[in-house]
């Protein structure tokens, strides 16, 4: 099966118009995935190109329009650009001989204010290589140790080699060494229950990648694994000749699964298990101790990463909405936002975000660090749901 792309390493290439970014990606990629020309502002919208990157593995690359983009709708390219920045786990600043200037320079700023590690590959070595000058004005700009790579995508034979040789010494740590979902948190061979409603959100004939991605996870763990729904929890538990080192529960049926599974048998949603993964449980956790302050007329944001076509008892447009109202009992102004654009959070006193199964970590934490740096508390799903059914504590104890 083909690695998601919400789980592939999100390499973002990012320049000045005309400096080779797409060329730079088709020698890569070894693939004519961008148009590349002289005209300058031909990438116009992000070219996002998937494949096995040997020996990193998946990986997503995110080819940009240029940030000095004068042409007509060059405004709206550069803020399209901008954007992607959240969802990038290493930044490549593509420039030619001419060097930096204030473009790079504040591309730079950007990736170290937000943590995201970065390489700087100059480009067009067959044209003219750059001065010393110029090549000092770089180093002086970056953080020590900056990866920097003379090329060019032209001519040069060993660039992919090169390239490879760089991006492996400053993968993330998390990407390295890929975390479990809920492998970690049991001893092996440990039986876990997984509690899985079929309902109007399950796609017919299957269930959703959270919990697909949960189960493939348990068994690489060598954990037993049983799948079940609401109904049959009771008599699953009374089947086992042990009880379970835990049991994991849709969210949306916590309360129902919670009066069900005994005290002393730790439990746990997807959703918590997936703040945890994509996210900062802590942040979440801490998050959610907004709650309890809202006031009349407050806002809050549910945040989606993704867009779907809404059900009548959605869970981010119905029922976590109904579960602040009668937890709060104030007059809340609820809104939603989906898509992976990140929304003017500034009027907002709360966000609450989606489980994240359809994007990256890198995109949760850039949320995540600018809510914080707004003050704007900021949760998930699991957690808000877990919160404002009173077992939050008990929901995180598999942590602790």
């Amino acid at each position: 099966m083909k690695a998601l792309k919400s789980m592939r390493l999100h390499i973002g290439i990012f320049g000045k118009t005309n400096a080779g970014k797409s060329a730079f990606l088709n020698r890569i990629t070894n693939q004519d995935v961008s148009i590349v020309s002289d005209i300058a502002g031909t990438t116009t919208d992000v070219v996002e190109k998937s494949m096995e990157l040997l020996p990193v593995g998946p990986v997503v690359f995110l080819d940009t329009a240029g940030i000095n983009d004068s042409t007509q709708l060059g405004e709206e390219r550069i803020e399209k650009t901008m954007k992607v920045i959240n969802r990038t786990d290493i930044a490549v600043i593509l420039c030619d001989y001419t060097g930096f200037d204030n473009y790079e320079i504040n591309l730079v700023k950007k990736f170290e204010e937000l943590n995201i590690p970065y390489i700087v590959v100059i480009n067009k070595s067959d044209i003219e290589e750059i001065s010393d000058d110029k090549y000092k004005k770089i180093v002086e700009n970056v953080k020590d140790g900056t990866a920097i790579l003379k090329t060019s995508a032209k001519t040069d034979e060993d660039i992919v080699f090169k390239f490879k040789a760089k991006l492996v010494k400053m993968l993330p740590e998390d990407y390295v060494n890929s975390p479990k979902i809920a492998g970690d948190l049991v001893p092996p061979k440990s039986t876990v229950i997984l509690v899985i409603p079929i309902d109007k959100e399950a796609p017919k004939g299957r269930i959703i990648l959270p919990q697909v991605q949960t189960i493939r996870d348990l068994l690489d763990s060598n954990c037993l694994t049983y799948v079940v729904k609401v109904p049959e929890l009771k008599q699953a538990l009374d089947n086992l000749k042990e009880p379970p080192s835990l049991v994991v529960t849709d969210s949306q049926a916590f309360k129902e699964v919670a009066e069900i599974v005994p005290g002393n048998i730790k439990l746990t949603s997807f959703s918590i298990l997936f703040a945890r993964l994509k996210g900062d449980l802590e942040a979440f956790k801490n998050g959610a101790n907004a709650i309890e302050n809202l006031k009349d007329g407050d806002r809050v944001l549910i945040l989606e990463s993704c867009t779907h076509h809404a059900i009548e008892d959605d869970i981010g447009r119905v029922k976590i909405p109904n579960l602040l109202l009668k937890k709060t009992g104030k007059n809340l102004i609820i809104e939603n936002y989906a898509g992976h654009d990140f929304p003017d959070i500034d009027k907002y006193s709360l966000i609450i975000h989606c489980g994240a199964c359809m994007t990256n970590r890198r995109e949760i934490l850039s949320r995540i660090l600018i809510a914080n740096k707004k003050r704007i508390p900021i949760t998930n799903y699991g957690i808000t749901i877990s919160y404002c059914l009173g077992i939050l504590k008990r929901a995180v104890q598999i942590f602790e």
